[in-house]
């Protein structure tokens, strides 16, 4: 079922939203060579809660941690641990936090210190790829022009979209109806509706699309070990334009002072 939500719900998530961001800024000075993934988880889950939500991530499904930290190959659910950040990585840190009921869900890939230029050339399409999906979130289209957006604008830079892992809605529950594929037809899929809340979020490859999950159960890099980016935003349909409840300009400020 497909949950429409009230303003107060969709103020609410606002909230939930924009502690996580300010949660992905706060991080900002941090990453960088040496530190290692579970100092970030560590800082994080106490910004969270400090400032009076809930880890979102942590227990779902049995998760261990606040953050999923994924570098390089890694595309998703990389688990923090006492691996350091390097010189030239690419981090992506997906984020939830959970207040006053509602979710929110958000991801930023972070060049570590100096990238080379096709891993930011990665960077930038996949971020400009989550824009042109969520201008595409509009009352009357269907989820395949979200994919679609998504998929052509990736794919005609010469990179490749992630099949099996989706965005999703979003709101009560972290995982709701409907799944937010990246890639898709234009006119084809469910119909999107003012009020509902969903997670868009690509997660595109410089090399093949195809992925492997790691022994650990959770972490999911690609199979030819080629570096991966992921960009997240939990936005609201909307009749004109969709409005986007998490902020990456906090985090763009925090990456322009460091």
């Amino acid at each position: 079922m497909i949950f429409i939500k009230t303003d107060r719900e969709i103020e609410l998530m606002r909230q939930s939203n924009r502690l996580l961001s300010a949660t992905l800024a706060e991080l900002v000075p941090l990453i960088q060579p040496g530190v290692t993934t579970i100092r970030l988880d560590q800082v994080a889950e106490s910004y969270i809660r400090d400032h009076g939500g809930i880890p979102g991530f942590k227990g779902y499904n049995g998760f261990p941690n606040t953050l999923c930290v994924s570098i390089n190959d890694q595309v998703v659910h990389g688990i923090p641990s006492q691996r350091t950040l390097k010189e030239g990585d690419i981090v992506s840190i997906d984020c939830g936090v959970y207040m006053n009921g509602y979710h929110g869900d958000s991801a930023f890939t972070f060049p570590v210190g100096e990238v080379d230029e096709d891993s930011l050339k990665l960077l930038r399409v996949t971020r400009e790829s989550l824009y042109l999906g969520i201008e595409q979130a509009v009352s009357g289209n269907r989820l395949g022009d979200i994919g679609c957006a998504i998929q052509q604008h990736c794919e005609s830079n010469g990179f490749s979209v992630v099949r099996e892992m989706v965005g999703h809605g979003i709101g009560k529950d972290l995982h709701e109806a409907p799944e937010v594929p990246n890639y898709g037809k234009k006119g084809y899929g469910t119909l999107l509706k003012s009020g509902m809340t969903i997670a868009i979020e690509p997660m595109i490859n410089m090399g093949k699309r195809h992925i492997v999950q790691e022994q650990d159960g959770w972490t999911i890099r690609t199979s030819d070990h080629s570096r991966s980016a992921h960009f997240e935003h939990s936005v609201v349909i909307r009749d004109d334009k969709a409005e986007i409840l998490s902020d990456f300009d906090v985090i763009d400020k925090a990456l322009s002072n460091k």
